[in-house]
């Protein structure tokens, strides 16, 4: 993969930096699960939208693994540990499907991605205060 294809790279040449950027992928995870926790029919949408979580967390373990990432060891801890209950709960999900265990997965990802929206107490790089944002009924947010 190129680094011009990369979309990460690609969301950071626009102004999104790493933060930004996990929350907005976290949030439009979590609006993928509510709509197919509130269409549980669906099967297939049930299932894309819990792989697609699946695939989300596996990337913030295997970046929180790196021996290059600056985060502190009790952080990528709690972020494995979580990542460990994610993977557990999303395996239940797909043997077992329910709307009602995809709530805790949309919680989780919502309350990440606020809390990654706010401004880092450290200042950095991205010490750039999000917009001020709320959500919607249906979990979309609105600025």
């Amino acid at each position: 993969m190129s680094p011009s294809s990369d979309p990460y790279r690609s969301s950071q040449k626009l102004g999104a930096g790493p933060r930004q950027t996990e929350a907005r992928a976290l949030m439009e995870t979590a609006r993928a699960l509510a709509d197919a926790r509130d269409n549980v029919d669906d099967i297939t949408a049930y299932r894309a939208a819990l792989r697609l979580n699946w695939r989300l967390w596996t990337i913030f373990q295997s970046d929180v693994s790196a021996a290059e990432n600056p985060l502190p060891d009790d952080i990528k801890q709690n972020i494995l540990n979580l990542s460990v209950f994610i993977d557990k709960h999303t395996v239940d999900a797909l043997a077992n499907p329910e709307g009602r265990k995809l709530k805790v997965l949309i919680d989780i990802n919502r309350n990440i991605a606020s809390g990654l929206m706010t401004s880092p107490e450290g200042g950095g790089d991205d010490a750039t205060p999000a917009p001020r944002q709320s959500q919607s009924d249906d979990g979309s947010v609105i600025a």
